[in-house]
Formats: C-alpha cells, sequence, structure tokens
C-alpha cells in the first residue's frame, strides 16, 4: 500500500503534544514565581524578638540593666563580691576577727560608692574605673579562704555552735523547772502569817470556842444525805475559803450546802477558826483533820507504807538527783502527801454518806452545782470530765506501757479524765471496793515502774471501767498553765486553775486571777493584818 505524501498527512496529534508541552511550563513558571513572591513577603515581615515574654516579665521586677547581664559585666561582678563580703563579714565576727571584719566592711563600702557613683549617671561602670576595687575585693576574698572561713569549715562550726546552745537550753530549761517548781510550793508571806494570826485566834479567844462548841449541835446536817455534800482535802486556808465561799454565792439554796473539810494537824487550827469566824451565805463548814482518823496507818494504807521505807524517803527528800533523766517534779514529796490521797478514802472518811463531790482547792465556782446531785451514773463510781479532745490525755501518756502489767489491763487509747471536781456514788465504791483495787495498783509501783508522778495515774486504773462522763461545761481546765478559750471560761460551772501558777502565787497567770480574787474579801481585819492586796 501506498503511503501517502508528507503534504497529505494529518497534523492533529504533532499539535496535541505540544499543547502538552507549553501546559507544562507554564506551570513550572508558575510554582517558581508563587514561591519566590513568598520568601520575598516572609523576608519583608519585621522580625520577632527572640526572648520569650516572660523573660521581659523577670526583667522588670528585678533591680538589674542589660549591661548586668552581659557575659562582661562588671557591675555585676562587684555586686557579687559585695554579696559574699556581707557574708564573710558576719562570720568574721562570729569568729572574733574584728580586724578583717573591718576591712572587708571598708571595701564593701568602696564598691558600693562605685556602683552608686555609675547608676547617677546612668552609664555603665568601665574596667579601668572598677579594676582597683574588684582586684582588692577578690584578695580579701582570697584571704577568707586562708581563714578556714570556706562552707564546709563553716557548717562544721555551726554545728558545734548548735549544739552548745542545745545543751545551754537543756540547761537553762532543767533551771526554771526547778525554779518554777519551788515557786509553785513555796508558802506566801501572807499566807504563812494569817494561819499564825489564826491559830493564835483559835487558842486566844473564848467566844470563838463558843462559837464552835454552838456549832457542833449541827451535826445532824452533816449525815443528811437530802443535802448537797462537797468535800475539800487541803492546808491551804484562802483557797479552801475561796472554794466555799463561791460555791455557796452562786448556790440556789446555799442552806442545803454542807462542805467537809480535812486538813493535816498544822493547819488545823487555823482552818477551824477562820470558819468559825465566817458566815458563808447560810453553807454548813465542818473542819477535821486526817491525823485523827484511826484507820489511816501504815497497815492499811500503801503510801504510808512506802514513807517507812529508806530508798523512798531517798528518792524524795535526800535532795541529791542522781538520775538526771528524771524530773523534779517527779520527786516532790507533796505526791506523797495524805492530803492528796485521801481522795481514795471518802467513803472511809465519810461512812454515812452516799454521794459526795470531790472539789480540789484550786478551782473557782461560777454556778449552781446542785444539778450534779442528780445526774444518775449509770453503776459507775466516778462521774468527770473527760480531757481526751488531745491526743497527749490518753491513758498512754500517764501510764508505763512498757511494764506487762500496764499493757495486758489498760487500753493506750483509753480517754483521761480530771480530777478537781468529781462526782462519787459512795453505795456503789463500796460495793465494788474501789479502794481495794487501788490499794493493788498502789503496792505494785513501790518501784515507780508503773507510773512516776501523782495521784491521777493511779486513779485512772483505780476507775477504769468505772468513770462515767460529765458535760465539758462542768469543769474547765487549765487555767493555770495556759490560755483558755474565753466562751469555755464565759460557760463553766468550775474553773480549775491546775498548774503551778496558782492565782494567789505571784506566779500566777495575771488575767485569770480576778476571776478568783473576786470571792476573796481584801477587807477582812486578818487578811489586812497580813498585807494581803
Amino acid at each position: 500500500m501506498r503511503r501517502r505524501g508528507l503534504d497529505f498527512r494529518r497534523p492533529g496529534r504533532r499539535r496535541l503534544s505540544n499543547v502538552v508541552w507549553w501546559i507544562m511550563c507554564g506551570i513550572v513558571v508558575l510554582v517558581f514565581i508563587l514561591i519566590f513572591t513568598k520568601d520575598a513577603q516572609i523576608d519583608s515581615r519585621p522580625s520577632l524578638s527572640r526572648r520569650p515574654y516572660h523573660y521581659d516579665r523577670i526583667l522588670e521586677g528585678l533591680n538589674i540593666t542589660d549591661e548586668m547581664l552581659s557575659p562582661n559585666s562588671v557591675t555585676r561582678q562587684l555586686s557579687d563580691q559585695i554579696s559574699l563580703a556581707k557574708a564573710l563579714v558576719v562570720i568574721a565576727k562570729e569568729s572574733n576577727n574584728l580586724q578583717y571584719a573591718w576591712e572587708l566592711s571598708a571595701q564593701i563600702r568602696n564598691s558600693q560608692s562605685l556602683l552608686s557613683n555609675a547608676a547617677t549617671r546612668r552609664t555603665p561602670l568601665t574596667v579601668g574605673e572598677s579594676e582597683t576595687a574588684v582586684r582588692d575585693m577578690a584578695l580579701l576574698l582570697y584571704q577568707a579562704q586562708q581563714l578556714h572561713y570556706d562552707s564546709a569549715t563553716m557548717i562544721m562550726r555551726l554545728k558545734a555552735k548548735i549544739q552548745d546552745l542545745e545543751e545551754q537550753t537543756s540547761s537553762v530549761n532543767e533551771k526554771s523547772s526547778k525554779y518554777g517548781q519551788i515557786a509553785a510550793e513555796e508558802v506566801p508571806k501572807t499566807l504563812y502569817c494569817l494561819g499564825i494570826r489564826l491559830t493564835t485566834e483559835y487558842f486566844g479567844n473564848p467566844n470563838l470556842q463558843r462559837k464552835l462548841k454552838e456549832r457542833m449541835q449541827l451535826d445532824a446536817k452533816l449525815i443528811d444525805n437530802s443535802l448537797y455534800h462537797f468535800c475539800v482535802f487541803s492546808d491551804n486556808i484562802l483557797a479552801s475559803s475561796v472554794v466555799v465561799n463561791s460555791t455557796a454565792l452562786n448556790s440556789k439554796n446555799p442552806y442545803k450546802v454542807v462542805f467537809h473539810l480535812v486538813t493535816d494537824e498544822i493547819n488545823y487550827a487555823a482552818m477551824k477558826a477562820w470558819f468559825a469566824m465566817n458566815s458563808f451565805q447560810g453553807a454548813t463548814v465542818e473542819v477535821q483533820k486526817f491525823d485523827d482518823f484511826k484507820w489511816l496507818n501504815a497497815s492499811y494504807v500503801p503510801v504510808l507504807k512506802q514513807l517507812q521505807d529508806s530508798e523512798t524517803q531517798s528518792y524524795y527528800f535526800s535532795g541529791h538527783n542522781d538520775d538526771r533523766r528524771i524530773p523534779i517534779k517527779f520527786r516532790n514529796p507533796k505526791y506523797l502527801s495524805m492530803l492528796n490521797h485521801l481522795r481514795f478514802y471518802i467513803p472511809e472518811v465519810f461512812p454515812a454518806l452516799k454521794k459526795v463531790v470531790f472539789l480540789d482547792d484550786d478551782i473557782v465556782v461560777q454556778k449552781d452545782l446542785s444539778g450534779l446531785f442528780s445526774i444518775y451514773l449509770n453503776g459507775n463510781v466516778n462521774g468527770a470530765v473527760e480531757t481526751c479532745m488531745e491526743t497527749f490525755h490518753r491513758y498512754h501518756k500517764y501510764l508505763n506501757y512498757s511494764h506487762p502489767l500496764i499493757r495486758a489491763h489498760f487500753d493506750p487509747d483509753a480517754c483521761g479524765w480530771a480530777f478537781g471536781m468529781n462526782v462519787f456514788d459512795l453505795v456503789e465504791w463500796r460495793k465494788r471496793n474501789v479502794t481495794g483495787i487501788y490499794h493493788y495498783w498502789q503496792e505494785r509501783n513501790v518501784d515507780r515502774t508503773l507510773w512516776k508522778l501523782g495521784t491521777l495515774p493511779p486513779g485512772l486504773l483505780t476507775f477504769y471501767g468505772l468513770m462515767k462522763a460529765l458535760d465539758p461545761s462542768w469543769h474547765v481546765l487549765g487555767l493555770g498553765y495556759t490560755n483558755v478559750d474565753p466562751k469555755l471560761i464565759e460557760i463553766g460551772a468550775v474553773l480549775h486553775f491546775n498548774g503551778n501558777s496558782k492565782p494567789w502565787l505571784k506566779i500566777g497567770i495575771e488575767k485569770y486571777k480576778p476571776l478568783w480574787e473576786k470571792y476573796v474579801d481584801y477587807t477582812h481585819p486578818l487578811l489586812q493584818q497580813c498585807n494581803f492586796h
């Protein structure tokens, strides 16, 4: 078959290839134009700061300049030297190197002057201006290293200083405790004077003797269980008077109030005279001395038996403290006083009574207490206010739980309670032989391994499971050693000045003294003669 001539062939396919080629070239050109245009736009934008935003905010709050941030800043070098030099001045003075401290202080003033001048003229310090100051300060700082004022040495010195201060603090605390205890136990001259004058009055005043005989006819009230019976064991005449007076004044029916006071032989005459000479709103007051209790002897009472022991006598009365770990308060002989331990013999002291309210002599009464006698104790013996709002008033803080006897019989987290205002059901007491329980524990603590101090620990053991909790407003504690919430004081029926700061002592807490003093008649002739004020 003959091929057509060139002039007669169709040109369509060749033209199509040329169009595609030209289109591709145009697209490539457009892409390049777009790329170059975008780069030009990016380059034409203003350059952003490389500093983060928070960096500028930090600079605003500091007293520094850009020059100080420079790696070659002379101002920063001087400032750092001044800071270190100030620390070394303190160390030098501690080491009693006053000459070196003076030289550092002088150089600090010189460097500060240079910085101040530069700041005033608002131009950075030059190397030439500061070269001498920087070199002189550097020499002084290097000298500190030769004097062993480096960090490691100073840490060792500070540790030794801290240890020395701790030893001094321990010694001061021990002395403070000792002197505080002495101050708390002292008999103020005024009280001593009152006792002497009352004793003289008791034996030398025939009218007083007649009054006492007339009051003996009131014996029927002393055993009448329809009345309100209170007992106080004390050798403090004025404190006992405040207890009686405040109770009677706040009672709705003071004629039904009967007080049973027990004291010792020394204060018996004075106590009898005071309560015979004064009237307390019609309240009845009986005064006894424990020396008259025939049953109170060493064969029956463990505390009296312990007083006959030579080791016990040495522990409490020798004045020597061979074991420094034992605080002086643990060696106070008052904790063996029968006036403290008579609270465990109340049924024997008052054999005819069925219910009695026990009051310490460092309390003051603000409300009528007759409501205490209508509280049903649910078969318990002791009605008391619990003190376990804080962990340090639980059993484990009073007793030695490393001892197997304590560990086996008592819950360490059992709630503690307070002596000072207690309602005692003497019928239940006798039925359960509570005094026998007390004897059992007291006899096992001859070596003081169950507890160390006072009458509360044996009380916690004796009345374990026999105590009914009373409303806290009946008995507010702490006025003799701490701050007490004013709202609690306002609603409290009985305020207790437990602690060393008794209100009749100079060391009493001043803001609480008026609560006690308002029940003292400072116009009484005997109080004025003894300079009470």
